[in-house]
């Protein structure tokens, strides 16, 4: 039997007050607390930011994945009339993907994660080390395997 988990929530899906997509509508990240923009970004690399504010597509949809930090988001109408605003969306629950390379046994992280995930099998805490900025695991994951470091 093949081991799964949940699918993240792949694009964000927003609507107007009438049920329908809310179609060029844009969404404003902020540091929670702030009208200090906040980066998020277009995939789960966070090497491309996505604009701020975020302007959704036909479908009312963005790609929105967040850094290690906290977020208030502001949702408006395509023509600038505030919908809502959330303060304190924990960003710092994410993962980061990497790929074996067959060889490599050392991979940044950023400290506070909670669980390692290599082609969806969990690894124990035996498996790998930890220091400040690295895990090292005691064998490299396999070549193209998927390397999932998780974040709560």
């Amino acid at each position: 039997m093949a081991t799964t988990s949940i699918s993240p929530t792949p694009k964000l899906q927003f609507f107007d007050a009438n049920g329908d997509p809310l179609v060029g509508g844009k969404l404003y990240t902020y540091a929670a607390g702030t009208t200090t923009p906040l980066a998020s970004y277009t995939d789960s690399t966070g090497v491309s930011a996505n604009t701020n504010p975020i302007i959704l597509d036909s479908r009312g949809e963005a790609n929105v994945w967040l850094g290690a930090a906290i977020y208030k988001f502001a949702l408006y109408t395509s023509v600038n009339v505030l919908i809502w605003t959330v303060d304190n969306i924990n960003g710092s629950t994410f993962a980061v993907n990497a790929t074996g390379t067959g060889s490599q046994v050392a991979f940044s992280v950023v400290n506070g994660f909670t669980a390692i995930y290599i082609n969806g099998v969990y690894q124990n805490r035996n498996t790998y080390t930890v220091t400040t900025g690295t895990v090292t695991f005691s064998q490299a994951p396999p070549f193209t395997s998927i390397i999932e470091i998780v974040y709560d």
